[in-house]
């Protein structure tokens, strides 16, 4: 689903991935929309997990700013270096029928109310421009991180410089500084 999307993803590719023949599949999920509703709410809930993680992790006088900045550096390494299912899940949310995006749904508003948490506080202390409204920032800012994996090339780039640019952009493009 990560390379193909929800149309061009059959059971066979799955199987074929996984080393096992096909049937298997229906050992674990009774169907094909089992599997990618699994897939979806697996993607979603591991990215909030490991960014809320990594934001739990953090000196509990780390500002906002850097909390922020913390938040991502965890979801583009998430992303690009540990998660297929997180780029399936975000690749495919506009494609899978809503029927089977329940879980991802609610999973996700979990996700924005993280990211809604570290822009408001950093609005809250007076760290964002003045003419950056915190809602669309936030958008924006995730927007474009959940992008990412669509076009970025590690033979051009690193991760690093991909992490401090886009922090700098974050830092830069929301920020009073």
């Amino acid at each position: 689903m990560s390379r193909k999307g929800y149309a061009g993803t059959r059971l066979s590719d799955v199987a074929e991935q996984a080393e096992i023949q096909a049937p298997a599949i229906y050992y674990y999920y009774s169907s094909r929309e089992d599997l990618i509703e699994e897939v979806m709410f697996s993607g979603i809930s591991q990215i909030r997990e490991h960014v809320e993680g990594r934001l739990a992790e953090l000196p509990a006088k780390t500002g906002p700013m850097e909390r922020l900045l913390v938040a991502v550096e965890a979801h583009l390494r998430y992303a690009l270096e540990v998660s297929d299912y997180t780029n399936a899940a975000v690749r495919n949310a506009g494609q899978v029928p809503t029927e089977l995006l329940s879980r991802y749904d609610a999973e996700n508003t979990k996700y924005g109310k993280t990211w809604r948490s570290l822009v408001t506080a950093a609005h809250s202390a007076g760290l964002l421009r003045k003419d950056v409204d915190p809602r669309l920032g936030q958008m924006l800012v995730l927007g474009a991180l959940n992008w990412t994996p669509e076009w970025w090339d590690g033979k051009r780039n690193t991760v690093d410089e991909l992490v401090a640019t886009a922090q700098s952009i974050v830092r830069h493009g929301l920020g009073n500084d």
